[in-house]
Formats: structure tokens, sequence, C-alpha cells
């Protein structure tokens, strides 16, 4: 069965299939990668060829932040990390309030304890997203901002759910609305970002795995970029659209 993926070079196929169903025709188009042979090359330079072989970098920067928005506005919820004093890293899920560009804001109670880790560790503050159904995954590293409750893109990305994690103590003041001057802003400005891109389907993926078990091949399934900061200060520039 896997003789094939022995003797050909190719790194991926495109076939179309038109498939007749209920006297409507339609067609789908798949993608077949198929496993990449493992190299001394890449044992002698302690490469992980896993790794490398998933490389995409070779593609425009508005193909590799238009993928990057793309998977992390599908998945509104990721793990905001911040570094601790006496503990170490420190992860909680947070939902995205707005993504601007390359940064991410995220509205927060002044009260919660990781506004004390961002003040004595700002630079060491991480986000990361994973889709459990493609795998598709990112990780950001970058500097946390605060700011007070004065900021005018409070109000800008509030909503009524917001409320439910603040409670109304019927004082007026307290009232879990933009006013609350518990709430404020954290802003993620990215300095560096890694993904992975899925770039077959879940069956796709299954048989590529099995194919480099088989062939004793390297699974390569997709594609995997980075953006470093000054990439990412253009993407900033030309991306992002909110009040300052």
């Amino acid at each position: 069965m896997f003789a094939s993926l022995r003797t050909t070079s190719a790194r991926s196929t495109t076939f179309t299939s038109t498939v007749t169903k209920a006297f409507r025709p339609f067609s789908t188009t798949y993608t077949l990668r198929m496993p990449e042979q493992l190299t001394a090359q890449e044992v002698n330079s302690k490469t992980d060829p896993s790794v490398a072989k998933q490389w995409d970098n070779d593609v425009s920067a508005e193909k590799k932040f238009g993928d990057f928005y793309a998977i992390a506005d599908k998945l509104k919820i990721g793990l905001l990390g911040t570094l601790r004093e006496g503990t170490g890293p420190v992860h909680r899920s947070m939902a995205v309030a707005k993504r601007t560009g390359p940064d991410f804001l995220f509205l927060a109670n002044a009260h919660s304890q990781k506004f004390n880790d961002i003040e004595k560790h700002p630079e060491a503050v991480t986000i990361t997203f994973q889709n459990s159904s493609t795998q598709d995954w990112v990780s950001i590293t970058g500097k946390a901002v605060t700011t007070s409750n004065e900021d005018p893109r409070i109000k800008e990305i509030w909503s009524r759910g917001t409320s439910a994690w603040f409670g109304d103590l019927g004082d007026g003041v307290h009232t879990g609305k933009p006013e609350d001057p518990r709430m404020k802003l954290i802003e993620i400005q990215s300095k560096y970002i890694s993904y992975w891109k899925a770039e077959v389907s879940a069956l796709g993926f299954g048989k590529e795995v099995i194919g480099a078990i088989v062939t004793g091949g390297v699974a390569n399934t997709g594609a995997l970029r980075e953006m470093k900061e000054d990439e990412i200060k253009q993407a900033r520039s030309s991306d992002s659209s909110m009040s300052s």
C-alpha cells in the first residue's frame, strides 16, 4: 500500500474527485502530502526534522499574517501566560475581547493577581491558542500594557456578556459596565509569533503519520511559520484600527 510513497519525490499532490449524489455532481479538491525521508545531514546537524520539514516562511507577509489572523479569530479563547514571583509561569483561560492587527486586547478585573504579575514582568507574557479540530495552533510572545478605566477602547469592546464576570454590587458604581472602576484593559503587543496551520484533512493526517511510520519518513502535515519583531511592527502599522 505504501510502496508508492517510497518512490515518489513529490511533496504534495492535488487531485479533484467528482461525486454524483441525487443527480447533482460536485467536485472536491484534496491535497496529498507525502512523508519526506530523513537525511544523514539532518541527524549530523542536530536538526529536528519534524520542524525543519514543515517550515514555510517563503511566503509573503500578507499570507503569513492573513493565515495567522484567520486561525486566531476562529478560536476566541486562549491561554494568557504571565510570570509570577516565587511561582514561575502561570496561565489562565481568557476570552479575547478584540484582536487589532497582531495585538490582542483583554478586559479583566483590576483586582486579579495577573495585574501584579504584569506590573513586575510586563515583557514575560504569552498567549497560546489551539484548535482541537484541525490542530492549528498559535504561540505569541509579547509585552503587556495595562491602562486605566478611562481608556476609550473599553467602551468599544465591552459587551453585555462581560458583566457576567464582574457582577453588579448595586451601588451604581461597581456595575460590571464599562464605567466600573474594576474594569481594566490588558493589551498584549506581540513581539514574536509562531503558528502551525494544518494542510491536510483529519484523514490525510492519519495517512501521513502511518505512511511515515511504514516508510521511515518524517510526517509533514502542515505549514509552520514565524514572524519576528520587525515584520510585526509593519503589520501593526498597516492592520491595526482602534482608538489609542
